[in-house]
């Protein structure tokens, strides 16, 4: 399994029941979307989540960091390892963010 299947229960539990929410597989984890904008997602080592460039700073100072796929930062996607994902404060304050970037967004 390329993700933590726990994780992706305590993400599920955390983003509640969100009209408009859904699940994809994708880059080898498991991404939610609201509408069809990506809010966040587990992925082998850790979470991610979608603040958005508005927000990203403030995700930053909470705890996580840049998100980088390739090497090269992503702006506006933050990450944290499971040794931080176990913070509920922490997942907490980074799925509020992600959500309100996501509900800020035209539907797809």
């Amino acid at each position: 399994m390329a993700y933590s299947e726990h994780m992706a229960e305590t993400m599920r539990a955390d983003l509640g029941v969100e009209p408009g929410l859904s699940e994809k597989k994708m880059f080898g984890g498991l991404a939610f979307l609201l509408h069809g904008n990506m809010v966040c997602g587990v992925m082998k080592e850790g979470a991610m989540y979608r603040p958005g460039k508005e927000r990203e700073a403030a995700a930053l100072a909470a705890g996580a960091r840049p998100l980088s796929f390739t090497g090269r930062s992503m702006r506006g996607m933050v990450e944290i390892d499971e040794a931080a994902f176990e913070d509920a404060a922490l997942r907490a304050r980074l799925t509020e963010y992600a959500l309100a970037n996501a509900a800020s967004l035209p539907p797809k």
